[in-house]
């Protein structure tokens, strides 16, 4: 047998695999006596039909077994001891012109194409500079949050007059064409003029307006139109008032206080205050935390240069997903792939030169955290922790076993961005939510 391997380009390469008749035929052989005795062949006894039989009728399909059987045991073998990493699978290069003649041939040669990645050298020092953000929650935000939940938990009344904040219920028509719906609108998404017509109204009130006075955006958040019908809206039209629906605000009270964080969670104004606080930064903290990881992935990414082999990933999931995906989505989704096989080689690496691995319990703590995480406005408390057990034996069975595995790597990942950020110089950035806003939308 002889393998040879030819690098074409930086990291993508053929492999030839020839087998001469010694390779294969001593076992094709040594199968054909072993079937023989076993086969069941019509006018002889099972087990007494000549081996030259056997061969004639299966001597091909054995053949063609053992040599696919050595092909991929010779393959993986010579694969593991290179000194680069194989990505993906190797496919098979298919020559129509080279059709294999199974019965007379007696020298085999079959061709390979690996797309690959050399020694990852990962380079985490001081002279690598990252930021840690933060998010601080102001009063500003609390207050808001607080108004929110209020109108959000407030009684629904009827009034028979409209005020700027209602929500007012009717039937929209345009005068110029034969275009109706009924509808809520909702005033504040409306323009200060536009909702000064629908205050002051009473039920079977008519407002009439041109569509020139609604912009385009309202059209979909003030009147909850279809994008399609806000385009098309032109000319006059007449709002006939059918309901008018105003939301109250809720009492700061005990009643509210449980259905926000359950039951005795707080008793006062000033514990709900500080539990809103405590919930929101909590929130911002695991958003800033994942926005720095995320920067902090393209960072190293950036430094180590790593080269994808492009062409050949993209080939190889076409063919690992034959029927699943077109050639188009495989181009629409793989920058996404290639930046999550990029980082996975990266994190492999770090966690192989610094002996970091996830443990067992490593998994069972990130799981209770998530539980907990998710009931955490359950009010389930002391009996969520006396279940927790079963919980997490649930989740992580779930999936075939695939939910372990993924909070494996997540556990492996949150090590390796832990030793990151020791390794390189960080700078600590407070921002605003309106920063951290603006800073998501770059």
């Amino acid at each position: 047998m002889e393998i040879t391997v030819d690098k074409y380009t930086a990291n993508q390469a053929s492999i030839k695999i020839k087998l001469i008749e010694a390779d294969y035929q001593p076992k094709v052989d040594a199968k054909l006596k072993d079937y023989a005795k076993k086969a069941v062949i019509r006018g002889f006894r099972p087990g007494k039909a000549p081996v030259s039989m056997v061969k004639n009728m299966y001597g091909v399909s054995l053949l063609v077994e053992e040599i696919n059987t050595i092909l991929g045991e010779s393959l993986n073998n010579h694969l593991k001891e290179q000194t680069f990493k194989v990505l993906g699978e190797p496919l098979p290069v298919e020559k129509v012109e080279e059709s294999i003649d199974w019965k007379n041939q007696k020298d085999f040669e079959f061709e390979y194409k690996i797309g690959f990645v050399e020694t990852i050298e990962v380079k985490l020092d001081q002279t690598i500079k990252g930021i840690r953000y933060s998010i601080k929650v102001d009063q500003k935000l609390i207050d808001e949050t607080i108004d929110n939940l209020t109108s959000q938990y407030g009684e629904s009344t009827n009034p028979e007059v409209s005020e700027s904040g209602d929500f007012i219920y009717g039937d929209l028509k345009s005068t110029g064409t034969d275009f109706s719906k009924t509808l809520s609108v909702d005033i504040t998404k409306l323009s200060k003029k536009l909702a000064g017509k629908f205050v002051g109204l009473s039920k079977e009130a008519v407002v009439e307006f041109d569509a020139k006075e609604v912009k385009k955006d309202e059209w979909t958040s003030g009147f909850g139109l279809l994008d399609e019908e806000g385009d098309t809206a032109k000319g006059g039209h007449t709002f006939v008032v059918k309901n008018i629906n105003r939301k109250g605000k809720a009492e700061l009270n005990q009643e509210f206080f449980d259905k926000i964080f359950g039951s005795d969670q707080v008793k006062t104004k000033k514990e709900f205050e500080e539990k809103v606080k405590e919930t929101l930064q909590g929130s911002y903290d695991r958003e800033s935390k994942v926005f720095t990881e995320e920067e902090l992935k393209k960072l190293i990414a950036d430094k180590t240069h790593l080269s994808l082999p492009d062409t050949f990933l993209k080939e190889w999931l076409i063919k690992a997903n034959e029927g699943k995906v077109t050639e188009s989505e495989v181009e629409q989704e793989y920058p996404i792939y290639a930046k999550q096989l990029t980082w996975s080689l990266i994190s492999n690496q770090v966690a192989k030169e610094h002996a970091i691995q996830a443990e067992h319990a490593d998994v069972i703590e990130k799981t209770k955290e998530m539980i907990r995480e998710q009931f955490a406005s359950s009010g389930m408390g002391a009996q969520l922790e006396s279940s927790m057990d079963l919980f997490v034996d649930n989740y992580l069975k779930g999936n075939e076993g695939q939910n372990y595995m993924n909070l494996m790597t997540s556990v492996q990942n949150e090590k390796v961005l832990a030793l990151i950020q020791e390794k390189i110089k960080i700078t600590e950035k407070s921002l605003s939510i309106n920063e951290f806003k603006e800073l998501l939308d770059k």
